[in-house]
């Protein structure tokens, strides 16, 4: 079998295991409210199968750098699908809501560790003048299996139930494990580092109570005491942690990667889209089945076409980073991106639905044209020996900005609507919530255009990483 034949193998096993547990991600999203009436609970109790699966996720991604230097590529890809396989059964099975949260909970734990492990393979694989492409195919599928999950959860659970959700990923996740235990090779090295425990305690700390924290803010408010005591107890736990790992020969998570400019820029870059992207797509669908008064799975599928192109095109834009760079790509999106928070900062309930549907998709493309570019760039300057903790690091953040974006924006967005009924003098009807919503809505993208201005600022100043590892007669002959 040629050196080719392998690396293909190799990327076909990685996509099917990451498809299927990254669409596991939004599978549930359009059956919370059928968990709710099957094992009657609450919406804050049923919420824990989406916050909890965000917040087991964030608080292994650092862990994830120390078990990649201390397993194989076939142990860490096999036990990591073998565990989210026993999450998935598990949940199938569920005859209440406790066995069914474990179930989503080992899931989490399946699905947080492998897209380092991937993501950090890739990086030996292939050569920086072609990451862009590979990670863009990746990117398909990060971003593809997400886009398609609630249109497929309603699909299921009207057909065939809810149990189907979990009983119809079963024989691929097992397919996954079987066709590696067969094809998968080995990449890079296993050094085992000293595992500092102290590390590991401060970083779930850390960033298991910002995602926490942030995801509870929107419910609760961040003038919450309770809130503000776990943000703070968290920044604190993040603190002490990055200082440790600056003393500590063998770091956890090697923070020293932000010396390196491309990458603490690309990594901002990504972060801000993150939460312009994950905020969108929950306020958007809201704002849709509110003052606009769609269903949600209507609302869903006029988000689709967006969603659908921005995982298309990631392959796309990554082939066109390889050839132009990051700054033909990074800027012009960013001025798409700053363009379509102008136009979500004055929506209104009177706007033709295909301006609307047009904008969504220009967002997504916007952000395709960004996100990967962004991230592949960033990790293109790290020398080979940092590239676990600059995949970690930047995975640990994906959570954590959209944890951040969602609860920000929502916390805007319900100020706004407050302020507005607040000045109120009549009777509050429908309509009056509707121009409520409109103006939170507002409020919330006003923040927005600022944050995607900051990004289109970021992006000048962005070069084309050159990978320290590499010199020119590499890149000329490896495969």
């Amino acid at each position: 079998m040629d050196s080719k034949l392998n690396t293909r193998i190799i990327m076909i096993t990685f996509m099917i295991g990451a498809f299927f547990a990254i669409l596991n991600e939004t599978l549930l999203n359009i059956a919370l409210t059928e968990l709710m009436n099957v094992f009657n609970v609450d919406a804050p109790t049923v919420q824990w199968m989406a916050t909890g699966f965000m917040l087991v996720m964030g608080v292994l991604m650092p862990i994830s750098a120390l078990l990649i230097q201390w397993f194989t590529t076939r142990q860490m890809f096999i036990g990591v699908m073998t565990v989210f396989l026993i999450g998935t059964i598990i949940a199938a099975c569920a005859m209440n809501f406790p066995m069914l949260l474990t179930g989503r909970m080992t899931q989490a734990v399946g699905t947080g560790l492998l897209i380092p492990v991937i993501m950090n393979a890739l990086l030996f694989m292939y050569r920086p003048e072609v990451r862009g492409k590979v990670m863009g195919t990746f990117g398909l599928v990060i971003m593809f299996a997400p886009a398609i999950g609630p249109t497929l959860s309603g699909v299921i659970v009207d057909l065939l139930g809810w149990r189907w959700l979990f009983i119809s990923v079963i024989p691929f996740a097992a397919f996954s494990i079987l066709f590696a235990l067969k094809f998968l090779q080995n990449v890079g090295e296993v050094t085992r580092p000293k595992v500092d425990i102290f590390s590991i305690i401060l970083s779930s700390i850390g960033i298991g109570g910002i995602v926490y924290g942030f995801s509870s803010a929107g419910e609760e408010g961040f003038s919450s005491i309770r809130i503000l005591s776990i943000i703070f107890i968290s920044l604190l736990s993040l603190v002490v942690f990055v200082l440790r790992q600056l003393k500590l020969e063998e770091p956890l998570l090697d923070v020293r990667v932000f010396k390196y400019k491309n990458y603490a820029l690309g990594v901002s870059l990504f972060v801000i889209v993150i939460m312009a992207m994950f905020a969108s797509e929950i306020v958007m669908p809201m704002y849709l089945q509110g003052p606009l008064g769609y269903s949600a799975k209507l609302a869903g599928l006029l988000l689709l076409p967006g969603a659908l192109l921005n995982g298309l095109m990631s392959p796309v834009m990554g082939t066109l980073f390889d050839k132009f760079g990051p700054g033909k790509l990074m800027i012009p999106g960013t001025i798409v991106l700053v363009g379509v928070m102008v136009f979500f900062s004055n929506i209104s309930p009177s706007m033709h639905i295909w301006s609307f549907i047009l904008a969504y998709i220009l967002l997504m493309l916007s952000i395709s044209a960004i996100m990967m570019p962004a991230h592949t760039n960033a990790l293109n300057e790290l020398p080979k020996k940092l590239y676990p903790h600059g995949t970690a690091i930047g995975n640990t953040l994906q959570p954590i900005g959209g944890a951040l974006g969602v609860s920000v924006f929502v916390s805007i967005m319900t100020q706004g609507q407050s302020s507005y009924l607040e000045e109120q003098s009549g009777p509050i009807t429908e309509k009056v919530m509707n121009e409520a919503m409109t103006q939170g809505v507002h409020h919330a993208y006003w923040f927005a255009l600022a944050l995607c201005i900051g990004a289109f600022i970021i992006t000048l100043f962005i070069k084309k990483a050159i990978a320290p590892d590499y010199d020119q007669h590499e890149l000329e002959n490896e495969n």
